[in-house]
């Protein structure tokens, strides 16, 4: 590898332009070399708003004409397996967008092919890495809040017609509704911060994807995992309300904490008392935030000087996502 890492983008989307790209463009060391998607004008034109020296179509391209150390794949779901497939293939290093791929065959064979090629395969789990969330996590892995007993965690955003969506809306594309696209991501956050406690039943239900090929509009989860602890989800595309909500709280055996607004309760000389930090969240947004430390663990696992998460927890969500879709469809709880 070069002194300075060679990036190429795949996808040129949204969320592309509104979080990797504006942080990357500020990251010593990193060189966006490409960026493709197959409206070569939208690559060609973001390329230039961010002097990157060429734009493609199809990411083969990229691939024989640009040598890259690493590519970020901000693709529609269906295409993250190919596209991983073929960036691995080429012996680059992968930060993926959620999810990492359709089916948990489908994220095993991508989680092999990796360790194979010595490439590190990351997914863009961003909440992770949130100060708030960091916060939570160290009073939880501490033991100051004694063993954690549930977890609840919603995110309910406001869209605005169908036709915005887009891909989204289309289940062959997508592979699922507001669960894959929302849900999934607070699930990963529950089970990460309760230090990935085996999950046993899910019971699920969800609303809207009504005729073929449509999505889930809003839903609700609860998975049962071993030693009792339960982690229950709620989210939604049809948010009515003064702005978005995004939230987590959990409950443990000697205190509670969340995020929106970071607290943290314990019992100090028998009085509840919150002990989260002042000012702890800092003066970054917490969005751009997250992806600034999701980027720099990224690259210093290709370094080699820190570790990348454990592509097994991938497994692990992609099998309860596919029992929550299977539990709503057949209306009963499914054992893991």
């Amino acid at each position: 590898m070069s002194e300075s890492l060679r990036l190429g983008i795949i996808g040129a989307g949204a969320i592309t332009q509104v979080a990797h790209l504006p942080v990357v463009a500020k990251l010593k060391g990193v060189e966006v070399v490409a960026i493709c998607d197959t409206d070569r004008a939208k690559a060609r034109a973001l390329a230039d708003r961010y002097r990157v020296r060429d734009a493609f179509s199809d990411i083969e391209e990229l691939l024989e004409y640009d040598t890259v150390d690493a590519v970020a794949i901000c693709t529609p779901n269906h295409l993250h397996e190919p596209h991983v497939t073929a960036a691995l293939a080429a012996g680059a290093h992968v930060l993926v967008e959620r999810p990492l791929a359709l089916t948990a065959a489908a994220a095993q064979r991508l989680i092999r092919m990796a360790e194979k090629r010595d490439r590190v395969l990351m997914v863009g789990m961003n909440h992770r890495y949130r100060t708030d969330v960091q916060f939570v996590r160290s009073f939880i892995q501490s033991g100051e809040l004694g063993r954690v007993e549930s977890v609840r965690a919603s995110w309910h955003v406001a869209r605005p017609a169908r036709a915005t969506m887009g891909w989204r809306q289309r289940r062959e594309e997508s592979g699922g509704g507001v669960m894959l696209d929302l849900g999934l991501a607070i699930l990963d956050l529950g089970m990460w911060l309760a230090n990935w406690p085996e999950p046993l039943r899910v019971s699920a239900s969800l609303v809207g994807g009504e005729g073929k090929g449509g999505v889930e509009q809003s839903g609700s989860v609860l998975v049962i995992c071993g030693g009792g602890l339960s982690l229950f989800l709620d989210v939604t595309w049809r948010h009515i309300g003064g702005g978005e909500r995004f939230g987590l709280g959990v409950r443990a055996a000697q205190g509670t904490a969340g995020i929106n607004p970071l607290h943290v309760w314990k019992e100090l000389n028998g009085v509840a008392t919150d002990v989260a930090p002042t000012g702890a969240t800092g003066r970054e947004n917490a969005f751009t935030a997250s992806y600034r430390a999701e980027w720099a663990h990224f690259l210093a696992a290709i370094r080699g000087d820190a570790k990348p998460f454990d592509n097994g927890e991938q497994l692990i969500l992609h099998r309860v996502m596919d029992a929550i879709y299977r539990s709503a469809a057949e209306g009963k709880d499914i054992a893991l």
